[in-house]
């Protein structure tokens, strides 16, 4: 979803089980570092639970929902700068020093969440965890690769992947566990600061990485970090390539024009891979991972599910399902391709959404009715329904959608019976509760709850080994050496600012057009973005960089799943 996972396949991933023993001390250079990527995932995943409780303490949240989007959304502006200004300061003070500050703003940010008096700072927190978030989704695979060998560096470069899902797995536990601490999301946000503080003091204690240190002319420094990183009999020829490397590089940036954006727009093979890198990762965004991951727990709430804990737990699962997916893409893309998987990815993702659109569909237009009989016995009638012209025709979604005061109580009987329109708040909660009732504000009793955890399941398995993590190889691939810089900055700017549209309107289109049309809306989306990969995405799979660029040259449309032999065939 946020963040792009290199790729490294089995074989890397054995190599890597044996440094354990045969070099620890690069393992611990890599988990070190990736701790960053367990806190991008942990912070933006943890919101989702957190929120629910929010909501409980904060009233002006639970009534407002533009309030609930600025806490989930305004992480993703603050990770929008944190990735610009990133990428400076990993160049000007270095790697160590750019995930140091990421750590800063994620125990400034946990802290100030855990102890915030009021929905304003509390959202003042998330800024400062998202600009760790912007931060650390650069600096720290950017770390784990240039202080990897070379053999294992997709491998544990895509151990940071792994983390970032795991991150997001963790919270969810996490949720679980304070379901029933006093304080429940101060102690859901807060927990963050913890690996944080941990991931400080192992990083004053490791060395800069070598690649930069040679770039700033520090060539003993690097030389002796290198030496730890390659057996004996390898050193002196990394040593030798990484100078001649950084030389070359160093004397391509002197000597030539910069590279400006205007001047890159203009060159035909730069333009054909950001339509094809840009737009695979903005259609990511576009096709609703991150409302399923921001808002997974009120998703599950929206299709009937009213218990808090039993909206997390059954969250938790497709979670479980999106760490297992980025395992399911590194076994795939070096067989199937990367087209060919996203657009497989997509079929699925399309079928997923359909269902969803059914199912809440069928919920909202078959809600239990309201009774007045029900609705009398507690005497704390909602307003709304009071003065309504016709109430017999009114049902639970009538009731939630007339005013954010009003709650619908189930049937103590049978939840899908007809049952009571009433005023929300603690008081008329807590009687509900009393009478063994269940108590609904942000969905309704539904048949066909359960279809909508299967929905979202599919949805994650389809999503995740795709979509999920292919956009990012393609554009580690697709550009030219000279411009990978600027494109990949420009990418990841659009796929965090695309996120952040989608994250922000989520709530705001369920309350507007309903859930079902909100994921129809998704579905339409998928559709345009299968016919985009087919005819702007070239396959790289195999493919050296220098022919992924001479085909880009030489090619338009890439209607193809597979790797065409001459790249001098024209379209």
């Amino acid at each position: 979803m946020e963040g792009g996972v290199p790729e490294a396949d089995m074989s890397a991933f054995r190599e890597c089980l044996s440094l354990s023993w045969k070099n620890p001390y690069v393992l611990r250079l890599a988990f070190s570092a990736g701790i960053g990527g367990l806190l991008f995932g942990y912070d933006t995943g943890v919101i989702s639970g957190a929120l629910l409780y929010i909501r409980d303490d904060f009233k002006a949240v639970d009534r407002e929902t533009w309030l609930q989007e600025a806490i989930v959304s305004m992480a993703l502006a603050g990770a929008i700068i944190g990735a610009a200004v990133g990428g400076w300061i990993n160049d000007r003070f270095g790697r160590k020093i750019a995930i140091l500050l990421a750590d800063a703003l994620f125990l400034t940010g946990s802290i100030i969440m855990a102890v915030s008096p009021n929905p304003a700072v509390l959202i003042v927190g998330r800024v400062f965890v998202g600009l760790g978030v912007g931060m650390a989704s650069m600096a720290s695979p950017l770390y784990i690769s240039e202080a990897s060998p070379t053999r294992v560096r997709g491998a544990l470069v895509a151990l940071n992947g792994f983390l970032i899902t795991g991150g997001q797995f963790l919270s969810y536990l996490i949720n679980l566990a304070f379901t029933k601490a006093p304080g429940t999301w101060r102690w859901m946000l807060g927990v963050a600061a913890g690996p944080a503080l941990i991931q400080i003091l192992l990083m004053v204690t490791l060395p800069e990485s070598p690649r930069w240190l040679f770039r700033k002319g520090r060539d003993e420094e690097g030389s002796v970090i290198l030496k730890k990183i390659y057996p004996p009999h390898e050193v002196e020829a990394e040593i030798d390539a990484l100078k001649e490397s950084v030389d070359l590089e160093l004397k391509e940036s002197a000597s030539s024009d910069k590279a400006t954006i205007m001047k890159m727009l203009r060159t035909r093979t730069v333009r054909r891979a950001l339509y094809a890198g840009m737009g695979a990762l903005i259609f990511q965004q576009f096709v609703g991972i991150n409302t399923v991951m921001y808002y997974s727990p009120a998703i599950v709430q929206l299709a009937g599910f009213a218990s808090n804990q039993t909206a997390l737990l059954l969250s938790l699962i497709t979670s479980g399902l999106n760490a297992f997916g980025s395992i399911l893409s590194i076994c795939f893309i070096d067989r199937a391709g990367r087209k060919k998987l996203m657009v497989i990815s997509l079929f699925g993702v399309l079928a997923s959404l359909v269902v969803l659109t059914v199912v809440f569909h069928q919920a909202e237009t078959h809600s239990p009715m309201i009774s007045n009989i029900e609705t009398l016995h507690f005497n704390n009638t909602c307003p709304d329904f009071s003065k309504a012209a016709n109430p017999g025709a009114w049902d639970c979604t009538t009731c939630l959608k007339a005013s954010s005061d009003c709650g619908f109580c189930a049937s103590k009987s049978d939840k899908l019976l007809p049952g009571a329109c009433l005023i929300s708040n603690d008081t008329t909660k807590d009687q509900c509760h009393n009478e063994n009732r269940e108590w609904y504000t942000r969905g309704c009793p539904s048949k066909v709850g359960w279809f909508a955890l299967i929905g979202l399941g599919m949805y994650i398995i389809f999503f995740s080994p795709g979509m999920g993590s292919v956009p990012w190889v393609v554009n580690s691939e697709i550009y030219p050496l000279r411009y990978r810089g600027i494109c990949g900055g420009m990418a990841s700017t659009a796929t965090w600012v695309s996120n952040l549209i989608v994250s922000q309107s989520f709530l705001s289109l369920t309350q507007a057009i309903g859930t079902g049309w909100t994921f129809m809306l998704f579905g339409f989306v998928t559709v345009a973005a299968i016919i985009y990969i087919l005819i702007f995405v070239p396959e790289t799979k195999g493919m050296p960089m220098e022919e992924v660029e001479k085909m880009l040259e030489h090619r338009t449309l890439n209607f193809k799943f597979w790797q065409i032999s001459s790249t001098s065939e024209k379209k």
